[in-house]
């Protein structure tokens, strides 16, 4: 396969000049097709190392593209598609297919290039590419994560990822084993430092020999131990006891550990992910959590917005959330009414992604209706209210943002035709789309 030979299948020349004279800049080989048959023909007998594609082209949908071109046999390198808003249910079944990730619309082109340089990094490892999974969200820090799990994956350095409860911290830290662990043969331990009492904290994370102490009648492992070879989790890791901490850090230190009760030295190799709600750095400063191992866990540190700040996530997850709810129970997937997606964007979610997906839950198992509406979501009353700080503007905004992109919807993402329903012109709602980061179907 060449070397850095993108192929890219664009009928938008502004898009398609801008992306291909970008790739140019940062050393690509960009060849760029304005048709879907053009593109094929060239695939057919062409190498190239990435495939970055519309959905949305003049003379064939892109997705039926990709299905040719499988059902013939052609070779195809990692397949990025470049969808609307309004398809995001399309972009995660190209995934099921074996599509490599999506990008929505107005494409973001540092994030798409930061995605053909893992794509890159993983060929020239000879890591084989992750498949069928969806990402981490649509929000451009979620995005950004992502993109930096795979330059993690062969690094055995201590991850800490922070933000507020229920924002998905061990969802990111499962996405990251998983990508060291592609086959999950290796083990993931999770440990709430928070629910386990000071007095066992350190028999379950050390283990203890037979005899140790009143109650321990047999030789048991601990959390250390039974993370041997794969990822150890330690969330709520600020929860954990100055007493501990130093304990753990000699443990950090020297990779091994001592049960209770004995002295010999277990030599253990794990890969350490540590989470918090908290702000350690004000720990440190506060004397509350040690420095010299906040030092050590805080390698490399991920934060994760909280849903409130990345609203793009909301809908997404809500329809994995309900995709997951039909498949548990054997049942038709529920829809969301317009006004239950509405009511979704502007609650505030101080709870997060947890809060979501019990509300979701919760809808499913009191209400038989086929579509959820605002008032089985939340209770008689409807809407979800708007935080008491939420300005004006931002209010209006999220209104408008649903406004357009259901005219879009309905326009089958033509900017043309949803500029005239809206009474506006064409560049009008090119800028009101950019402000409000809403993507489109050309």
């Amino acid at each position: 396969m060449t070397v850095n030979r993108i192929c890219l299948i664009e009928d938008d020349e502004i898009m398609g000049e801008a992306v291909s004279d970008r790739f140019a800049l940062e050393g690509f080989d960009c060849i760029w097709f304005k048709t879907g048959e053009a593109a094929r023909q060239s695939l057919q007998k062409d190498r190239y190392s990435v495939v970055i594609s519309d959905i949305k082209l003049p003379d064939i949908d892109g997705e039926q593209l990709f299905e040719e071109l499988r059902a013939a046999g052609t070779e195809l390198p990692p397949y990025i598609f470049m969808t609307g808003y309004g398809a995001i249910d399309r972009a995660v079944r190209l995934l099921k297919l074996g599509a490599q990730d999506y990008l929505t619309k107005p494409v973001d082109i540092r994030a798409l290039i930061d995605m053909v340089h893992n794509i890159f990094a993983k060929a020239t490892r000879g890591t084989k590419h992750a498949s069928g999974a969806p990402g981490l969200g649509l929000s451009s820090a979620m995005r950004h994560i992502e993109s930096v799990l795979p330059k993690l994956a062969h690094d055995n350095i201590t991850v800490l990822i922070t933000g507020e409860s229920g924002v998905g911290k061990e969802v990111v830290a499962r996405a990251l084993h998983s990508l060291r662990d592609p086959d999950w043969r290796l083990p993931f331990i999770t440990v709430n430092c928070a629910a386990i009492t000071d007095t066992l904290l350190e028999a379950e994370m050390f283990g203890y020999v037979k005899g140790a102490y009143t109650g321990a009648v047999r030789d048991k492992k601990g959390y250390f131990e039974q993370a041997n070879g794969g990822t150890l989790f330690l969330d709520e890791i600020g929860e954990m006891p100055l007493s501990m901490q130093v304990k753990l850090l000699r443990v950090i230190q020297e990779r091994k550990v001592t049960r209770v009760g004995s002295e010999a030295l277990i030599p253990i190799e794990i890969n350490l992910v540590c989470a918090t709600n908290k702000v350690l750095k004000t720990m440190v400063e506060a004397g509350e959590f040690r420095e010299d191992l906040y030092y050590r866990i805080n390698v490399l540190e991920l934060q994760i917005p909280p849903l409130r700040e990345r609203r793009e996530d909301i809908l997404w997850l809500a329809s994995q959330m309900l995709d997951a709810e039909a498949k548990q129970h054997g049942t038709p997937r529920r829809e969301l009414s317009p006004e239950a997606e509405l009511a979704l964007l502007d609650n505030p979610w101080k709870g997060n992604i947890r809060e979501l997906k019990s509300c979701l839950e919760r809808a499913c198992i009191l209400s038989s209706q086929a579509v959820l509406t605002p008032d089985v979501l939340f209770g008689q009353g409807g809407e979800a209210k708007p935080e008491a700080t939420t300005s004006l503007n931002d209010y209006l905004g999220s209104y408008e943002r649903h406004y357009i992109e259901q005219t879009l919807k309905g326009k089958e993402g033509r900017i043309a035709d949803s500029a005239a329903a809206l009474g506006i012109s064409r560049k009008t709602l090119w800028e009101k789309m950019k402000k409000l980061g809403i993507g489109e179907e050309k």
